[in-house]
């Protein structure tokens, strides 16, 4: 009989990211969590397409910043999304460029993110498709469904939806609870609790 407690289904990191063993993370070296950041199964990151450009011989000498796809504190990667770098063609090469995400965002199941940047406390809702180099502000709420073209500016405080992705509102004023996402990231893991009623 093995001494060994049994495997969970999430690995627990010292900062308390909680990653699904399901999940699927590429380039692993080129990832950043800022902490409390849930990734559920089958959900993916490519840290893989990272910036490919050689730094300049007039650079300090510091090792170039190979960040792919940074995420802030307590995101949520649903089942089946996928978090992707926007490329580009650069001084004649195609090459990566960051992706960014702030605190307290929600990735919808299915839902594939190239954003360039998406700004904290940001709900993106299942099967969206953000396009490349969209800059996504704080406090927006993207409905299920949306396509984001690339490029796209959403502004702070807008409720998205559509195809193409249109503004149709905006979050009302006191209803910047609902992007909080502490509660919800207790109750995932290896000894999830309950959710409040």
């Amino acid at each position: 009989m093995s001494r060994r407690p049994p495997r969970g289904e999430y690995i627990e990191t010292d900062t308390g990211n909680k990653v699904a063993r399901k999940a699927t993370l590429v380039g692993t070296q080129n990832i950043m969590l800022g902490g409390k950041t849930v990734i559920m199964p089958e959900a993916m990151i490519r840290g893989d397409l990272v910036r490919t450009l050689q730094p300049s011989p007039s650079s300090s000498g510091a090792p170039p910043n190979n960040t792919a796809v940074a995420i802030g504190r307590y995101c949520f990667l649903s089942r089946g999304c996928c978090l992707r770098p926007p490329g580009r063609l650069y001084k004649g090469l195609f090459t990566y460029m960051p992706l960014r995400l702030g605190d307290h965002v929600f990735v919808g199941p299915g839902s594939v993110v190239q954003a360039a940047t998406v700004g904290n406390y940001v709900h993106i809702g299942a099967k969206v498709a953000i396009g490349e180099f969209a800059i996504i502000k704080d406090y927006v709420r993207i409905l299920d469904d949306t396509v984001v073209p690339p490029n796209m500016v959403i502004p702070s405080f807008s409720i998205v939806a559509g195809q193409p992705a249109r503004v149709i509102g905006e979050v009302p004023e006191g209803g910047h609870e609902a992007f909080e996402l502490r509660e919800l990231y207790k109750t995932v893991g290896n000894n999830p609790q309950p959710a409040p009623v």
